[in-house]
């Protein structure tokens, strides 16, 4: 397992901008904030930056928030020289860009990768509406077999897996809850999340339903920010300034159908091989994990990855979730301990490779776990999925 590619990078610095509801900034204002943050945070300086990746590029929905800035607009802001350029929203998921910065890396294509996500929905969307059909001129592609029968959302979709789920194997609402009660408590450490009060399972359950059995607790909170990472050679680990988050392994695998309800089995979806695949990968096991960091677009999608990596059997995530202790962050399995998307805010995949990050180098503050050498990371759902396995290095 020592002669994996991605062995050869490791994560050097991250960075944050402000993050929160409306904040009228714009896109490249709070990319910038967070891509010097993080230059600075490797102990870098821009002219040491050769590459850029980001997701999901300069894509046709940006109007709507969804996409930051295009790789060439932040090379030009910051007078970059590059010998490696990625930005695409097709790929494993949003850690694509993280993983396609790791290989580059790795192949000696760049020394040191700035990759970046970036999201100004919740200004985009307060302005706009949050009609997700709006601007569509025309059903195509995937589209074609769910816009006509309104199904435009992906809360839409996440349902139907949802039900499925609790149809096959039992699970109920008050399992799936575990999830938003976990990342709302967690939440209530981290002083940049942006739903911090309380919640109580009677506030779930009472919760305005948004597609059933999905209520609006089970749907992550779309912010602007904008979040960074320095992607660097390992030959650089013995010079940077902060511990190294190496990392050990990634699943990048897209078994099945590529549709978002068409899969073979939709309880499941694409999580099942991106996780297969960094296993394969790695000579850890799920029990050496000491937080996972998984995706919470939607609360079902967390279960799905929980099952996906083995932390339970395929079809027992309500029940190893029950009741909350297992996957509380003093419970066996921390889980979203900055309290994800559903509770945080979407910073759409990247808040989680951060918080893995800061876990791993011990500077969480109050949501701190103890000991933690070993972080799991996984975003995407449907169709799209990614993996990582992130370890702790030796301190300089």
């Amino acid at each position: 397992m020592s002669n994996n590619p991605e062995r050869l990078s490791f994560i050097s610095g991250v960075g944050r901008s402000a993050s929160g509801r409306r904040l009228g900034r714009t896109a490249m204002d709070l990319t910038l904030e967070a891509a010097l943050e993080a230059i600075e945070d490797a102990g870098l300086t821009r002219d040491d930056i050769d590459g850029i990746a980001t997701y999901p590029g300069g894509d046709a929905i940006a109007s709507r928030g969804f996409g930051g800035p295009a790789a060439p607009q932040v090379q030009d802001a910051l007078r970059l020289d590059l010998n490696y350029l990625y930005g695409a929203a097709e790929g494993s998921a949003q850690l694509g860009a993280i993983i396609e910065a790791t290989m580059a890396v790795a192949a000696g294509l760049a020394k040191h990768v700035l990759v970046f996500r970036t999201v100004t929905e919740s200004t985009m969307q307060g302005a706009k509406g949050r009609n997700p059909s709006q601007g569509m001129q025309a059903a195509t592609g995937f589209m074609e077999f769910l816009a006509p029968f309104g199904a435009i959302s992906a809360t839409n979709w996440f349902a139907q897996v949802a039900q499925l789920h609790m149809h096959k194997y039992g699970t109920t609402r008050e399992q799936l809850a575990q999830i938003s009660l976990t990342c709302r408590t967690n939440a209530g450490l981290n002083p940049r999340a942006v739903y911090r009060d309380p919640l109580t399972m009677d506030d779930y359950m009472n919760a305005r339903m948004i597609s059933t059995p999905l209520c609006l607790l089970d749907c992550d909170v779309p912010v602007d920010g904008s979040t960074a990472i320095i992607i660097s050679h390992v030959d650089y680990a013995k010079d940077a300034p902060k511990i190294p988050v190496h990392i050990n392994a990634v699943g990048t695998a897209q078994y099945g159908r590529p549709s978002w309800d068409q899969y073979e089995d939709m309880t499941s979806m694409m999580a099942q091989g991106a996780a297969k695949q960094l296993w394969s990968r790695t000579d850890l096991k799920p029990a050496d994990v000491d937080v996972a960091e998984l995706y919470d677009g939607f609360s079902i999608i967390t279960l799905a990855w929980l099952e996906a990596l083995g932390f339970c059997e395929q079809g027992e995530g309500g029940a190893f979730i029950e009741g909350g202790q297992r996957i509380a962050r003093t419970g066996a399995l921390p889980l979203n301990t900055h309290g994800g998307q559903l509770s945080e805010g979407r910073l759409h995949g990247f808040g989680f490779v951060y918080e893995a990050s800061v876990q791993l180098r011990g500077e969480a503050g109050e949501r701190q776990v103890p000991n933690t050498e070993v972080a799991a990371v996984a975003n995407g759902g449907g169709p799209i999925a990614g993996a990582m396995l992130l370890t702790r290095g030796i301190s300089n």
